[in-house]
């Protein structure tokens, strides 16, 4: 089972590439580092980043899949 520091490395990665590579779809994403929390420890556990990664995942699968360049 993943730690959640696996859990958010991953999002952080998938995040920049998401970013850098689909700038398109990056904008509709909810991330800005004034959103980011500044307590120590914030409502937030591993299962909610799990589900914040599969969505992120998700999301660009489905970007994929919608916008391929060979249509």
């Amino acid at each position: 089972m993943k730690s959640i520091q696996e859990i958010e490395n991953e999002i952080t990665a998938l995040t920049y590439k998401i970013e850098t590579e689909y700038p398109e779809l990056y904008r509709f994403l909810d991330e800005n580092p004034i959103t980011i929390p500044s307590k120590n420890q914030p409502n937030i556990n591993k299962k909610l980043m799990q589900d914040y990664l599969e969505s992120l995942k998700q999301l660009l699968k489905h970007h994929l899949e919608t916008h391929s360049k060979n249509k």
